[in-house]
């Protein structure tokens, strides 16, 4: 039987796939997250996902892997942001609004590949400076598209959400499950 291979060092990723109780393991990718603040969210989201389970799948051959990517997209797409400045800026922007995030996995096996992108609408509460720049200077933002983790400090600033709130967090559960048990059962 294949292994399932997790493509991510995320923290929450990890999390969120054990909820479907299936053994796995983890080989974070080296693909490079490149792309252009005006591309398609859905087109970016399934690309980057697709780049990375490919490096890993070309590593491990003969086993299932998933790649994952989220992105958030306002005005434009907001990718992780690199400093508190960046930070600061993505939620000024994301305040008293309406912005979606999306998710892309890709799943690729000796035999079969599938790819899904999942989309939610999430609304922020409009947010003080305070409460910005507060954020910002934690450690929480760095490491999340769109400066905020719903799971986290970022909760705080949502004032409702329309999906599955996995989706925000990085991995939609749900249809992974689904997903996933096609190829364990091929």
């Amino acid at each position: 039987m294949s292994t399932v291979i997790l493509a991510s060092s995320s923290p929450r990723r990890k999390e969120l796939l054990s909820f479907l109780a299936v053994p796995y393991i983890v080989h974070p990718s080296s693909y490079e997250e490149t792309f252009s603040p005006d591309e398609d969210p859905e087109k970016t989201v399934l690309r980057l996902a697709k780049g990375k389970a490919m490096e890993v799948a070309g590593r491990f051959p003969h086993d299932i892997v998933i790649g994952c990517d989220t992105i958030v997209a306002s005005k434009k797409i907001l990718g992780k942001p690199r400093d508190e400045k960046e930070a600061i800026s993505m939620l000024e922007e994301l305040s008293g609004s309406t912005h979606t995030v999306w998710t892309g996995v890709s799943i690729i096996s000796p035999l079969r590949k599938v790819e899904f992108a999942e989309h939610v609408e999430v609304t922020f509460w409009p947010l003080t400076k305070q409460e910005i720049t507060d954020y910002a200077k934690t450690a929480d933002p760095y490491d999340k598209a769109g400066g905020y983790g719903i799971q986290s400090g970022g909760a705080l600033f949502v004032k409702q959400i329309s999906g599955d709130y996995y989706t925000v967090m990085g991995l939609p559960v749900s249809r992974l499950h689904r997903e996933l048990a096609a190829f364990l059962t091929s």
